[in-house]
């Protein structure tokens, strides 16, 4: 899901701040990773009513938008910049920016190094259309992973590759951000306060698992309930009781409204033709495409295509 969601967009940081600091991110990423490597973080919604929590070193934050949010060294710690439109502003300064941190072209590390400083390094993500909103549904608006031994090694890596200026560095941090938020992903659905979604715990199952990932790795292929089952293992009726039990629909279904969401992201994302696209989400015939995407979408592809674009 990450892979067919994220945009090449991803970026990571690192910050080096000493107290009193305090930043506020106005317009976020949809999905933001962040982590403390030293020293203690806060992590406030302000105007939201929900308590500040603190980011402890090695605790890994994930960070739903788009809501503004505040990360300081303490939750009394009122505002002092407000980073939006990827430049930086002191608060109550006007409209001059005095940096952009998280621009493209902004250095990688910033901050000062005085003794005391608090080492935060965050990475953001740009996810898209529907597939992004599947793996955006798993979270709340901010998941706190504690520290452990799977994801201080994750972070470890990370850290140690940030500072460094090498050819491809880009491509080694961007794999790395991703390497963290899978470990922290996965260890935060482990946790007893997560509220996951059927088809996530669907994945636990040895059978069902292994037919959502065979629909989700495959979703152009004649499937028919008959082959799926016959792929787990299991009776055709078995099978089909079973998906839609643990799942919460049948499974046709839930292939159909699988392969909308990535002809959605196709219509949105390229210009291909709706015969390629159909082609690409099993349809022979562009017309059943059309009239399976208006039944779930609402509008026929083309309409739909003008709307979003």
């Amino acid at each position: 899901m990450l892979r067919r969601a994220r945009s090449s967009h991803a970026y990571v940081r690192k910050v080096i701040q000493t107290g009193p600091w305090s930043v506020t991110y106005a317009d976020p990423p949809p999905l933001t990773v962040m982590t403390t490597l030293g020293g203690v973080a806060s992590v406030r919604f302000d105007d939201t009513g929900v308590a500040p929590v603190d980011i402890a070193s090695g605790d890994i934050a994930i960070i739903r938008g788009p809501a503004p949010y505040t990360i300081a060294d303490s939750a009394s710690t009122p505002p002092q910049y407000v980073i939006r439109g990827g430049r930086k502003y002191v608060v109550g300064g006007g409209d001059a920016a005095v940096e952009a941190p998280d621009h493209t072209s902004a250095p990688r590390t910033y901050g000062d190094g005085r003794p005391g400083a608090m080492i935060m390094v965050r990475g953001g993500y740009e996810l898209r259309g529907d597939v992004g909103d599947r793996l955006l549904d798993l979270l709340p608006p901010l998941a706190v992973v504690p520290a452990g031994v799977r994801t201080r090694m994750a972070l470890d890596l990370l850290a140690g590759e940030i500072s460094h200026d090498e050819p491809g560095q880009d491509a080694v941090l961007d794999r790395l951000l991703d390497l963290v938020l899978i470990v922290a992903l996965r260890a935060w659905c482990a946790r007893p306060e997560a509220v996951l979604p059927a088809w996530y715990r669907a994945l636990a199952d040895r059978a069902v698992g292994h037919a959502l990932r065979l629909i989700h790795e495959d979703p152009a292929r004649r499937w028919t309930v008959a082959a799926l089952a016959s792929n787990v293992g299991m009776s055709r009726a078995g099978f089909a009781a079973r998906f839609t039990s643990l799942v919460g629909e049948p499974p046709l279904k839930y292939l159909t409204g699988w392969r909308m969401a990535l002809a959605a992201e196709m219509l949105r994302e390229t210009e291909v033709t709706l015969a390629v696209v159909a082609r690409n989400v099993g349809y022979d015939d562009p017309f059943a495409f059309s009239v399976a995407f208006k039944r779930t979408r609402g509008a026929s592809p083309s309409l739909w295509r003008r709307q979003v674009s």
